[in-house]
């Protein structure tokens, strides 16, 4: 077949992780993004590297199961992958997609504990970043997610379900303040344009909102006058801080070149089981805050009794996990790369009164040979791309009783998880939790003991 593109329609008859649906061309396997089982669609089919992949071209058919979406956006938006079908259909699919990667390690005698929902389906969001583009060849500015299969256009976000009014209204604000100025959305080609991205971040039980604006150094217009758009809205929470980014770099990401803080603090305060975290505009932070809870619980249930245990967390980020392990824990060690992470982290437990905390910045691969306790728990949160190959081995080497592996990408776990079996460890927990509805991402968490 070569790179010769076949059109055809096709029933897609399953669903695989990440959010890719099956289906037959020819006795083939057709791999299409964005469908759902029951679906007949039109699709493009290209052979690459020994596998067939289509390209949703149109929806010729509905599973009987759909429903209307809510959200005007949805299909054009780059953002939600399951608008269209119930929430309890969604979790069903995203259980599937876990337990078929996992059957491929042939567990035996290991504990499914299904999958739990999020408290919120809607308005969940603590945090998003919004792109400026606009909707099409000489149209108007736009301010939202990319659209899909597109590398420029981006679909407004005034509407969008996953996030709350006063995110909303901050969108509209933007929007329409740079509607009317000089100001132009980057072109990524072309290097022209000024206006980059929005991070918006809202804490879900403080209320407290903070705002960024990336834009590069050229920017013409007074933002002094955005910031007071800003302040007089009228917010069910309340806006903390204001503050700009210069960002000149050719790539497609928030990089910063300078950051000025325009109004209020730089920083927003959220409380997740009883605890305070004070975050910063980039500090990672769970993007579902009730969400959080429920992982962060089935985290501590799966260590069980740590009391007069030293636990490591490895991939501590700010140290949320860590500072709520330390209630019952001899001692936790936390390892995180990034510095300002593990700066956070130090300013956190110190603000919730913690003493057994030690956080050490370094990459995980050479920190662990310079730490002298040994752990009897250690919980794995890495990125989503796994652990490190050599990583993983020194981890192993500890010998620990126990680990808690929490992932948000299945592959990746998988891929650990068989390492760490053909290496003296069983599986006896599982549980999914999602963070992320109305979008393919699922976390898992595995509790895995050394075989005596």
């Amino acid at each position: 077949m070569g790179r010769k593109v076949v059109t055809e329609e096709i029933l897609i008859e399953d669903i695989e992780f990440p959010n890719k649906g099956i289906g037959f061309w020819e006795d083939k396997k057709v791999t299409v993004k964005n469908t759902i089982p029951g679906q007949v669609v039109r699709v493009g089919i290209k052979k690459k590297k020994q596998k067939y992949e289509g390209r949703l071209l149109e929806i010729k058919e509905k599973a009987k199961y759909e429903i209307e979406s809510k959200c005007n956006a949805f299909g054009m938006c780059g953002g939600c992958t399951f608008q269209n079908i119930s929430y309890e259909k969604e979790l069903e699919f995203k259980k599937n997609n876990v337990l078929k990667l996992l059957n491929q390690l042939n567990l035996e005698n290991y504990e499914f504990l299904g999958i739990q929902g999020s408290p919120d389906i809607n308005a969940y969001r603590n945090k998003m970043e919004f792109s400026f583009g606009d909707t099409g060849i000489d149209g108007e500015l736009s301010l939202g997610m990319r659209k899909r299969e597109s590398y420029y256009e981006v679909v407004d976000a005034d509407n969008c379900l996953i996030v709350d009014e006063d995110i909303r209204k901050i969108i509209k604000c933007v929007r329409n303040f740079f509607k009317n100025s000089k100001d132009t959305f980057y072109h990524k080609t072309k290097r022209i344009g000024t206006l980059r991205h929005l991070l918006v971040r809202k804490a879900f039980f403080t209320g407290e909102i903070i705002v960024n604006l990336i834009t590069t150094s050229t920017l013409k217009s007074n933002i002094e006058e955005l910031k007071d758009d800003l302040i007089n809205i009228k917010f069910d929470g309340k806006l903390v801080g204001f503050l700009h980014t210069e960002n000149d770099s050719v790539a497609d990401v928030i990089k910063v070149d300078k950051i000025a803080t325009l109004y209020g603090q730089n920083y927003f305060m959220e409380k997740i089981l009883g605890f305070d975290f004070k975050i910063s505009v980039f500090s990672f932070f769970q993007t579902n805050s009730r969400g959080a809870e429920i992982l962060y619980s089935k985290i501590r249930d799966f260590a069980g009794d740590i009391s007069e245990k030293i636990v490591f967390d490895l991939y501590c980020g700010t140290g949320t996990i860590a500072q709520i392990m330390s209630a019952n824990a001899q001692k936790v060690i936390g390892v995180e790369l990034v510095e300002e992470a593990v700066l956070a982290a130090k300013i956190n437990a110190e603000l919730n009164g913690i003493v057994n905390c030690e956080f050490i910045a370094g990459d995980v691969l050479k920190i662990i040979d310079e730490i002298s306790e040994k752990p009897d728990v250690i919980i794995l949160d890495p990125p989503r791309e796994g652990i490190h190959p050599k990583a993983i081995g020194k981890i192993i080497e500890f010998n620990a009783d126990k680990i808690v592996y929490v992932s948000c990408k299945a592959s990746s776990m998988v891929r650990d998880l068989e390492i760490m079996i053909n290496n003296g460890y069983k599986v006896k927990k599982i549980i999914c939790v999602d963070m992320f509805p109305r979008t393919y991402h699922v976390e898992t968490i595995i509790c895995l003991s050394r075989k005596k």
